[in-house]
């Protein structure tokens, strides 16, 4: 998205709270509490986007990403945290919007291009990321974006693995990334979640 003279814009709260206002959590008190925390730090303008804001935290992108037939995810190995995860990250200026942040972090964490396809959102959580690097502690408001492919990892900044739904759902800890699955793989067409 480019502003009059050409300079990129990073994601509009506005069209942010729509996409969220559209989201119907799952009966789940802590996903609907999720919800609720990110509106209300979008509420507070545009500099919910800006990972130096630590008070009361900031909007980061994530991204399911599963194999054609939903019975596969692609983690990534996250070196900090000595954990897998779903690809993610901060919200850079040049990404027109939430879900095209998860669509780069994808690619750059994995080398993996995927189709150029609306992005459904899956799931909002807020969670506690701890102190590290000169960073305070601080909350993540993660959005997540389901997206198909049938393509393989072909490189990136992080380690890259395919891991059956099954073992996915048999990591501890990770209640989000349980509920986005489920979401996803329970529904008969890959959209309308």
């Amino acid at each position: 998205m480019c502003a009059p003279g050409g300079a990129v814009m990073a994601p509009r709260a506005d069209e942010t709270l729509e996409l969220l206002a559209a989201f119907a959590p799952p009966p789940d008190p802590t996903a609907a509490d999720s919800v609720a925390r990110t509106v209300a730090l979008l509420g507070r303008g545009v500099r919910a986007f800006d990972r130096a804001r630590y008070d009361p935290g900031h909007i980061t992108a994530s991204a399911l990403v599963l194999a054609p037939d939903g019975d596969a995810v692609l983690l990534v190995h996250h070196e900090r945290l000595e954990r897998w995860l779903q690809p993610g990250g901060h919200i850079e200026p040049g990404d027109a919007t939430v879900g095209a942040a998860a669509r780069r972090e994808v690619l750059e964490e994995t080398g993996l291009r995927l189709p150029d396809l609306e992005a459904s959102l899956v799931a909002v959580d807020v969670h506690e990321i701890p102190a590290a690097r000169g960073e305070p502690a601080h909350h993540h408001h993660d959005l997540m974006f389901a997206f198909f492919t049938d393509d393989t990892p072909t490189g990136g900044s992080a380690r890259a693995e395919w891991w059956p739904v099954a073992r996915v759902r048999a990591l501890p800890g990770d209640p989000a990334l349980l509920r986005a699955v489920d979401r996803a793989v329970g529904t008969t067409s890959r959209k309308g979640w």
